[in-house]
């Protein structure tokens, strides 16, 4: 792996992008490159930019984690920047409900958003180790 693993935030919340990304940034190894709103505007920010992990909420209005997830990694121009990103899913409910969905959309990882810190960089490290 080449410097920081460079991340992308989405969630429909800004309070919940800006407290992950102050979270991130206490790490040396993990780099926060942007936030977006919904999965759209993930889509649109990963057309222009090399990400290695893409930490997205499933339930958001407009363009979910799920459908998001289809997009980003069926999409040609945001493979054309290189590897797509692993994308990790994460949400506030049951994961039961989700595991089987986000595993056919094509996920990383579904994870509660309220993990514990350690745990969210565990995953987010080895998603990026994988790529």
């Amino acid at each position: 792996m080449r410097g920081p693993v460079r991340m992308l935030l989405v969630d429909d919340s800004p309070w919940q992008r800006e407290g992950w990304a102050l979270l991130f940034g206490s790490q040396p190894d993990l780099e926060v490159v942007g936030q977006a709103g919904d999965g759209a505007q993930a889509l649109a920010f990963l057309r222009q930019q090399l990400v290695d992990v893409v930490l997205m909420d499933i339930q958001m209005p407009r363009v979910n984690g799920l459908v998001a997830t289809e997009r980003i990694l069926g999409d040609e121009a945001v493979r054309a920047n290189g590897p797509a990103p692993r994308i990790i899913l994460v949400t506030g409910v049951d994961l039961d409900d989700h595991v089987p969905a986000a595993a056919q959309a094509g996920a990383y990882a579904v994870l509660y958003k309220d993990a514990e810190p350690e745990a969210l960089f565990d995953v987010i490290r080895e998603a990026a180790l994988s790529r």
